[in-house]
């Protein structure tokens, strides 16, 4: 890992700005060639670059609920499959990291040229809320008592292989929706974001080299976890708690109440 004696801090900003404009651009080609309204005016979607080993390098203010979980999605689809140029996974399950089922999260490789064989340099995902995954009720967001009722549950599937879109896998997802032509548009417009992505960081690596950027990345991994840590310090040692509740089904039947406690001491906190 990079000391901070060896950074420097405006080209430390210069590489910061770099990889959120990639994350920011995604967005912006997930924002023009979707097809539905919640990607095209809601805007329901994040997209985010990740480092070699699947960890955060930046993620673009799209929407902030996706903030915790696009990690715990790539670090699933890393898990199930050992990635080559041109492949990208596609995956919705909440227990590999998904929200809710409608929103679709693909995830795809960047090499570094001559390096195809090689681990890949940095990983780019985006996630995009889909207007209907099948399930029970249209909209894919009913009242319902299992996750079955919701829609289609993706695990980790490869989607393209090797640039070509998979046929089998594409027609399993859209025979188990009911807007089948709104969520093939979608779902190509996920996977052009993340080749927006990867020409613009291929340009990078051909401009900086891999050692630069990933020396860079590393040092704003290590700042933010220096920035959370200052602020952690200024919490008095003590726990705090707090209260919350989620809106019911109307019923009195689903009332949820969410309970959060923190610990505070010294320098750690749980």
């Amino acid at each position: 890992m990079p000391t901070q004696s060896t950074i420097n801090p405006a080209r430390l900003a210069v590489f910061r700005q770099l990889f959120q404009a990639v994350a920011e651009e995604m967005g912006e080609a997930l924002m023009r060639t979707g097809f539905s309204p919640n990607i095209k005016e809601r805007r329901d979607f994040s997209c985010a670059v990740f480092d070699a080993r699947g960890a955060m390098l930046a993620q673009a203010e799209h929407l902030p609920v996706h903030l915790g979980s696009m990690p715990m999605s790539v670090r699933a689809a890393l898990a199930a499959h050992r990635l080559g140029p041109g492949d990208m996974v596609m995956l919705n399950d909440p227990y590999e990291g998904g929200t809710h089922l409608p929103d679709v999260t693909v995830v795809a490789p960047v090499f570094a040229a001559g390096n195809e064989q090689e681990q890949p340099a940095f990983y780019v995902a985006n996630r995009a809320h889909h207007a209907d995954v099948g399930g029970i009720a249209p909209g894919s967001l009913s009242l319902s008592s299992e996750l079955f009722q919701e829609g289609i549950i993706l695990p980790p599937v490869r989607v393209v292989r090797s640039g070509e879109l998979d046929a089998d896998v594409l027609g399993i997802f859209l025979r188990n929706v009911r807007t089948p032509d709104e969520r093939r548009g979608d779902l190509l417009a996920q996977i052009a974001a993340n080749r927006t992505a990867i020409v613009r960081l291929e340009q990078y690596l051909a401009r900086y080299g891999l050692p630069e950027l990933e020396r860079y990345g590393a040092a704003l991994q290590d700042y933010a976890e220096r920035v959370i840590r200052s602020l952690l310090a200024e919490l008095p040692d003590g726990e705090l708690r707090a209260v919350d509740y989620l809106d019911d089904d109307g019923l009195g039947t689903a009332d949820v109440r969410i309970a959060l406690s923190l610990r505070i001491e010294g320098e750690s906190a749980t």
